[in-house]
C-alpha cells in the first residue's frame, strides 16, 4: 500500500515536460475554465452557508452561560463542514463534466508510450461523459456515507484529530479513483474500472493526496490540478495495465 501510495506521487514528477512534449496543453482549456467557475460557484455558497449551518449548530447549547463563545465554535465548525463537502462536490462536478477532454489526453499518453497498436474501447463523447456522470456519482455517494460519519468523529475529544487524516485520505482516494478512470474507461468496463481501483488503491490514494494538496493553492492550484493530475494518474495506470498485458493485447471489448 505505502509503496503503491509513493508510486502515485513520484508520477507528478515529469508532467509538465510529458504535457509540453505531447502538445497536451490544448486538452486542458475547457477542463480548466470548468474548474475554475465551479470553485468560484461554490466558494461564494460555502461563504454564505457556513454562517447558517453554524447558527444551526449552535442550538444544540441550551445554556446561556458560553453561548458566545460556542456560536463561535459553531461557525468555524459550520464552514469546516461546508468546505468539506464542498470540495467534495467540486471535485465530482468537475471530473464528471471533464471526461469527454480528459479520455483523448489519457489516449494520447498511451500511445506515446506503447504504440498505435494498442488494443481498447472506442467511445463517443457522449458515452465519455455518461461514464463520467456514472462513476463520479457512484464515488461522490460512497464518499458522502464515509465522510458524515468521519465529521462526526471530529467532535470527540482527543480522538477527533484523528478524522482529519481520514477525510483527507478518503478524498484523496477518491480524487485519485476519479483520475485514473479517464484510462480505465477505454479498458474496462464499469465494475471492472471499480475492483481495479480497489485492487490498486494505493496508487488512487497517492495521486490523491497531490490534488488535495494543490487545491490549497489559490487559483493557480484550481487550474493547474486536473492537468497535473490526470497525466500523473494515466502514467501509473498505464503501467499497471501494461504489467497485466492489457495494453497490446488483442481481446475482445465490450462496447457497453
Amino acid at each position: 500500500m505505502v509503496k503503491n501510495i509513493l508510486k502515485g506521487i513520484k508520477a507528478y514528477a515529469g508532467t509538465f515536460k510529458l504535457i509540453g512534449k505531447l502538445g497536451l496543453w490544448k486538452y486542458f482549456g475547457i477542463p480548466m475554465a470548468i474548474s475554475f467557475l465551479t470553485a468560484v460557484l461554490i466558494g461564494f455558497s460555502a461563504w454564505g452557508l457556513s454562517d447558517n449551518l453554524g447558527a444551526f449548530i449552535s442550538k444544540i447549547w441550551f445554556w446561556e452561560w458560553g453561548a458566545e463563545t460556542f456560536r463561535t465554535i459553531s461557525d468555524f465548525i459550520g464552514a469546516l463542514i461546508i468546505i468539506a463537502l464542498g470540495i467534495i462536490l467540486y471535485r465530482h462536478i468537475v471530473m464528471a463534466l471533464s471526461a469527454p477532454f480528459m479520455s483523448p489526453v489519457s489516449e494520447k499518453i498511451e500511445k506515446h508510450f506503447y504504440g498505435e497498436n494498442h488494443s481498447h474501447r472506442n467511445t463517443s463523447n457522449a458515452q465519455q461523459l455518461w461514464r463520467g456522470v456514472r462513476i463520479n456519482l457512484r464515488n461522490l455517494l460512497m464518499e458522502l456515507l464515509l465522510t458524515l460519519p468521519i465529521i462526526l468523529i471530529g467532535f470527540i475529544p482527543v480522538v477527533g484529530i484523528i478524522s482529519s487524516v481520514l477525510l483527507f485520505l478518503v478524498q484523496s482516494y477518491y480524487a485519485g479513483f476519479g483520475n485514473m478512470d479517464y484510462t480505465l474507461e477505454r479498458h474496462y468496463k464499469y465494475t471492472e474500472s471499480i475492483e481495479f481501483v480497489k485492487r490498486n488503491r494505493g496508487l488512487a490514494i497517492g495521486n490523491g493526496m497531490i490534488f488535495m494538496l494543490m487545491l490549497l493553492i489559490p487559483v493557480i492550484g484550481i487550474i493547474l490540478v486536473l492537468p497535473l493530475s490526470v497525466t500523473a494518474a494515466s502514467t501509473e495506470t498505464l503501467k499497471v495495465l501494461e504489467t497485466t498485458k492489457q495494453i497490446g493485447f488483442n481481446r475482445d471489448l465490450d462496447k457497453n
